[in-house]
């Protein structure tokens, strides 16, 4: 049953949240737009597919934004309630902390699971979006822009150039240049001319005035090469701009990237994964084996030879063998038979080798592969559980801590966030350069942070001064007088005694 204690600590913690929440989400999307803003500048994207992109944004910056707004809001809540007095007075009362927390523990919890359903549903299909409209957005073309003095050559085919441009579209010195055409020049130019854009952007129309027309005809190196020039008082020339405009890719391109999987896409990954891994293994195995055994021909005639007859009167080894039957000496010696073999045997890994290296690298993308597929199914579960464990922290340090606003609680909770972000971020390198498996590397920032939560629940129920200066300060104070007392008590006695009192007991 919902009481009244827990509909005070509900509505103190639901208004920082909202507030907190969509205020990290603008700060993320403008670090994006810092990062990525010459991608963007100067290409005439218009308001609709900049509120697409914003929106698409938003839903990939969510799991990054919901654990910082609830450590926020958390030390936020627990602060206030702190600094207002009324968390001693709901302790004397007899409500214990961990009472008081259940509220914001179960939300923390139902906000966990919407988390990772949000993780598991939405976040494939706007990462799928994201990355098609933003690769569409950095390879688009510059917005049609033509300055002074300057060959505008963005429009395919063509390089043009104008002396000067007025405000209302009149263009001097107009110069175009067709270069479709090879070889071969095309050119028009005017002394006036006014330059007009279609209605949807997708026409290019110059009406230009007093000029000529060059144009060169037939093989530019042969002798049947006409070249032609037309003056004119007025000429259109309409250019065609759908090179300049967004160019939509097809979602079908990303869509099999393991950021855009769900975990039950993922996990059917890593088994097909796993077993094209171990098909890897057992051929090169096999065709280890191939190259390494050396060829049977090569004892197989000694199987069936037939001692030679051994001649009298023999004085050396090779006597005893027929006349067609000897060999060098080299070849039956130790060192020749040892050069042979280590010849041999290099040769055979040498084609080992050979064989070993195109697999071995199919074999390195795929073990790639699964780390990544398996760091993404992880990474699904740790961003869901941050939202939990963060609040373990936010919760009891904003008890201790005692301050409200935005100062304290931004401090500690920027401490705590940078410290997770850090970690989550060293066990993704640590996974992508094999370094740690998957299940270490991304569950890195969980197993640091759990324990420091247990820690600060700990310090929070037994009313600790973890963070209280005056703590600190008396504790100083004493640990100075205490050394003072330790440097008189071992100090000389003469060092007490003055000069006339020595010079008198000398006497």
């Amino acid at each position: 049953m919902i009481k009244k204690l827990d509909i005070l600590v509900l509505r103190s913690f639901i208004g920082p949240f909202i507030a907190t929440f969509f205020l990290t989400l603008f700060v993320l999307i403008l670090q994006f737009f810092w990062l990525w803003i010459d991608d963007f500048v100067g290409k005439g994207i218009d308001t609709i597919t900049m509120l697409r992109l914003v929106l698409y944004l938003s839903a990939t910056l969510v799991p990054l934004a919901l654990p910082l707004a609830i450590l926020l809001s958390s030390i936020m809540t627990f602060g206030n309630l702190g600094e207002t007095f009324e968390l001693v007075a709901i302790k004397s009362a007899g409500i214990g902390l961990l009472r008081f927390m259940l509220p914001l523990t179960v939300v923390a919890a139902l906000l966990s699971g919407m988390a990772f359903l949000f993780n598991n549903y939405v976040i494939p299909v706007a990462n799928l979006r994201m990355k098609t409209l933003h690769y569409d957005l950095v390879n688009k073309k510059p917005a049609f822009d033509l300055k002074e003095g300057v060959f505008y050559t963005t429009i395919p085919d063509y390089a043009i150039k104008v002396s000067k441009k007025e405000k209302d579209s009149i263009l001097h010195n107009v110069i175009i240049y067709e270069t479709s055409t090879g070889p071969q020049d095309n050119i028009v130019a005017a002394e006036k001319g006014i330059m007009r854009i279609s209605a949807d952007k997708r026409f290019l129309e110059f009406t230009l005035y007093n000029g000529w027309r060059y144009e060169e005809r037939g093989n530019r190196y042969g002798n049947n090469t006409d070249f032609i020039r037309l003056g004119f008082k007025e000429y259109k020339k309409v250019l065609d701009l759908s090179a300049l405009t967004l160019n939509r890719t097809n979602d079908s391109a990303y869509k099999d990237r393991y950021e855009m999987l769900s975990t039950r896409q993922l996990s059917k990954n890593v088994d097909s994964l796993n077993k094209s891994l171990d098909k890897f293994q057992s051929r090169d195995q096999r065709e280890l084996q191939g190259y390494l055994l050396f060829s049977k021909y090569m004892d197989t005639g000694w199987v069936d030879v037939k001692a030679p007859p051994i001649k009298k009167g023999a004085k050396t080894f090779l006597d005893l063998l027929p006349d067609s039957s000897k060999i060098h000496a080299s070849d039956v010696s130790p060192t020749g038979v040892k050069q042979k073999v280590l010849d041999e045997t290099n040769a055979y890994a040498g084609y080992a080798k050979n064989g070993i290296d195109g697999p071995s690298y199919d074999y390195d993308s795929k073990r790639k592969e699964l780390r990544m597929t398996l760091m993404t199914y992880h990474e699904k579960i740790t961003m869901s559980i941050a939202v939990l464990v963060l609040f373990l922290i936010g919760a009891p340090l904003g008890s201790i801590v005692r301050k409200g606003g935005i100062g304290t609680p931004v401090v500690f909770a920027v401490v705590f966030f940078v410290i997770f972000f850090l970690l989550n971020n060293f066990g993704k390198k640590f996974v992508k350069e094999d370094v740690l498996q998957p299940v270490a590397g991304m569950w890195l920032a969980t197993a640091v942070l759990l324990p420091i939560g247990m820690f600060l629940i700990y310090k929070a129920l037994h009313d600790s001064q973890l963070f209280n200066k005056e703590f600190y300060y008396r504790a100083f104070r004493a640990i100075r007088r205490l050394v003072s007392k330790k440097n008189a008590a071992t100090k000389p006695a003469y060092a007490n005694t003055s000069v006339g009192e020595a010079v008198g007991n000398e006497e």
